[in-house]
Parts: C-alpha cells; structure tokens; sequence
C-alpha cells in the first residue's frame, strides 16, 4: 500500500497495486463535498487516467459514509455562494471533472458503498461502472426533500442504470433505497457485510487492474456508447475498435496463453 499526498485532508488516496483507492474524508460531515475534495479528486482522477500503472479505481467514504452530497457552506467561495450566477460555470466543471470522468475514462471504476449515500454521493455512485455496498447501508437521491432538482449525473445515470420510471420514483420521492433493494433493482452488483466490503471490493478491483486494459477501456466506450448511439453507429465502431484490439500485445499474449493452456498475463499494451 503506498499513500498519495492529494494536498488536502478532504480526500485520501492510496495506491494498492494498480488498484487506486481514493477516499472522501470529511466524517464530521458524512463526507458532504467540500471545494478541497473537489479539487483534490478532479486531480487524482485526471492523473489516473493516463496513468498507465493504474488499472482501476475505487471511490469510497471514511468511517461509515459515502457522501452526503453537497455542503453549501463549504462550497462558499470568498464569500460567494451557489446563488451567484457564476457558480453554473463552476458547477458544470466540478461535474464533468469527477462523475463525469468516472464515467467516461477507459478504465473500470467501482463505488465502494460502505455507508449512505445521498444526494451528489447518490450521483458519485452512479456514475461509477461498478457498485459494492455495506449490507446495513442505504441509497436515497434526497434532493426533492432539500428543494433542489439533483447534480452531478444522477439524473442520467440512475435512468440510464434503472429505467426512466424508477428514477423518476427515486427522485421524486426521495426514498431510501435499502443495499437488498438496491442489488435486487441492478443498483448494487454485490453486497457485503460493512468489515469485508473493502477486501471484497478490492478483490475486484484487481482482477480488473490485471485484466487487458485497451480492450476494457474500448469495452467501456462500447457499453457507454450503447446507452444512446442507434444500433448501427454502435455495431460499426464495435467493429473498428474490435479489431484494433488484435494488434495489441495482450491480445497476442492471451491466445498464446490459450494455446498453451495457462493464465493469461496481460501488460496493458
């Protein structure tokens, strides 16, 4: 395990192995974002991406949270607040820089739930490829209860995840999502008593980091791709990126691996 000097106390990073584990760390304030972690996890996760001795990254929460989504009072900048015209620029940046990098980067991401999730940390999770979740823990949108319509993806991704009529429920109503109903409903892929998510999820987490990372992140534009492109678009550029992929040397490694009957190593070229 090797720490990673993020600049700020409002976001952890850790390296295990290729598996980057980035941890929102305001307890005090169930891990609600603050500018720091903002900041701090825009970096992490733009140096994660061309990093190519990282292969996967979990998002998670310090000491029984996830994220409790936004703190106005945190997001207070030099005395201007969210009402301030220009915070939609600033808004929109912070968005695409975090939910929307852990969705679109080429290479897996999994929310690793170890406590509630509200709000932004609803979206946070959703925008992630793959959800672990603490059995006791729950999911709830909650904007509809603090009078705002919702940020940070959760809008799109829960509908695109969920279906447009859940999300319309999960979001009107504010509800908790339960981690039974959330793994019944395709929200949580694995639940997890709350002392071995971490390992649980970090056994996945390698598996991917160790898998071939051109053809996972070319596997991830396809599924992305899938949730809007018509059929066709998909079918042809499925095709170009799939062949791409046999001129790599994990392809070739992997077929010889088959031929001679052993696991495959692959070295992400």
């Amino acid at each position: 395990m090797t720490a990673i000097d993020t600049g700020t106390d409002d976001l952890l990073a850790r390296r295990e192995g290729r598996v980057l584990v980035l941890t929102m760390n305001r307890p005090a304030a169930r891990n609600a974002l603050s500018i720091p972690m903002l900041d701090a996890l825009e970096d992490q996760l733009a140096r994660a991406e061309v990093d190519r001795d990282v292969g996967c990254i979990v998002l998670t929460g310090a000491e029984g949270a996830f994220c409790a989504g936004g703190d106005v009072k945190a997001m207070t900048v030099a005395g201007e607040d969210q009402t301030s015209p220009s915070w939609v620029p600033r808004q929109r940046h912070y968005q695409r820089a975090t939910s929307g990098k852990l969705f679109e980067m080429p290479k897996p991401t999994i929310a690793a739930i170890n406590g509630p999730a509200a709000g932004a940390g609803f979206s946070l999770a959703m925008a992630c490829d793959l959800r672990t979740m603490a059995s006791t823990t729950f999911l709830t949108t909650a904007f509809a209860k603090v009078g705002l319509p919702g940020d940070f993806g959760g809008a799109y991704f829960a509908s695109q995840l969920l279906g447009s009529a859940k999300a319309r429920e999960l979001f009107y109503l504010s509800d908790r999502v339960t981690a039974e109903e959330a793994l019944r409903i395709g929200m949580a892929n694995w639940l997890h008593e709350p002392d071995q998510l971490m390992d649980a999820t970090l056994e996945v987490a390698t598996r991917l980091a160790s898998g071939p990372a051109i053809a996972l992140g070319f596997m991830k534009e396809n599924l992305n791709r899938a949730l809007t492109s018509p059929a066709g678009e998909c079918l042809d550029i499925e095709a170009a990126l799939h062949i791409s992929c046999t001129t790599t040397s994990d392809h070739r490694e992997a077929a010889a691996a088959f031929v001679e009957k052993r696991p495959a190593v692959f070295g992400g070229r």
